[in-house]
């Protein structure tokens, strides 16, 4: 049985890894991951947004995701899904990053 708790922070983890290209922070801390969804059979259900709708660079962030998650030995699938409701803004942003971003 998976130790779904443990996963999850494996997963956090490694999401910290993959960053924003156009503002250079990890994806975690830019608050762009909204739900980590695990089954029993180790498949995982990611929905994320975006600091934009048009980001360029989407695709190359999904598979970023995809990749390191699925580097985890108890996962078995990796499912990506780009949400933009609630649409991103910068409260959402961790404490730590802001204090990097030097935004209060």
């Amino acid at each position: 049985m998976i130790d779904k708790e443990k996963m999850k922070e494996k997963i956090i983890e490694s999401l910290k890894g993959v960053y924003d290209p156009e503002i250079g922070l990890d994806i975690v801390n830019l608050g762009l991951i909204y739900d980590i969804d695990i089954s029993e059979d180790g498949e995982v259900d990611i929905k994320m947004t975006l600091t934009t709708p048009g980001c360029p660079l989407a695709g190359s962030v999904e598979e970023a995701v995809k990749a390191v998650v699925s580097a985890i030995d108890e996962v078995k699938d990796v499912n990506v899904e780009l949400v933009w409701d609630p649409p991103w803004n910068p409260s959402m942003i961790s404490e730590e990053a802001k204090q990097i971003l030097g935004i209060e």
